[in-house]
């Protein structure tokens, strides 16, 4: 069960919130992952929307981050079906977003936001390659934050990580 406390005042790591970008004309996916706390942010380029291509990329994008995965919040969009599979996986907590209500998943909405700043929404998705999509995240990575006191995402996660 969440500790909801803890989840509103985002001071613990290991909360994350999932999404998916859709390419010009629904053409190319990409999968997003913001932690809560640290404001890191996962990025991964998937051939289609289908609910065991987003549930695999899940999977193999928090692999790496698992000792100190909690939760992961969706929408409710069909992508996410097999949550259960990736609750399983990384025995982590799942959760749903209520209908509607893009704000409970605010931090991840606003990172998509910013991956638009490098691919509008014009643009099509699928000539994008992996080392694009993988420069994108590390730009948004490194870019300090004033909510973080200009520190930078990769430096607050790794000092969290490395305190916990």
């Amino acid at each position: 069960m969440i500790d909801l406390e803890l989840w509103i005042k985002k001071i613990r790591l290991g909360d994350w919130e999932a999404d998916t970008v859709i390419g010009k004309r629904h053409k190319g996916v990409l999968v997003t992952l913001t932690e809560r706390v640290s404001k890191l942010n996962l990025v991964k380029r998937v051939p289609s929307k289908h609910a065991d291509v987003v549930t695999k990329a899940i999977i193999t994008m928090l692999k790496p981050y698992q000792s100190d995965l909690l939760t992961i919040t969706f929408d409710n969009g069909k992508e996410f079906a097999f949550h259960e599979k990736i609750k399983k996986k990384l025995n982590v907590d799942t959760y749903f977003a209520h209908p509607y209500s893009s704000w409970e998943r605010g931090l991840n909405e606003n990172h998509n936001g910013l991956i638009r700043q490098y691919l509008p929404k014009s643009q099509s998705l699928d000539n994008v390659t992996d080392k694009e999509i993988l420069d994108i995240q590390n730009r948004l990575n490194q870019r300090p934050r004033k909510l973080l006191d200009f520190k930078t995402p990769d430096e607050i996660y790794s000092e969290m990580a490395l305190a916990a």
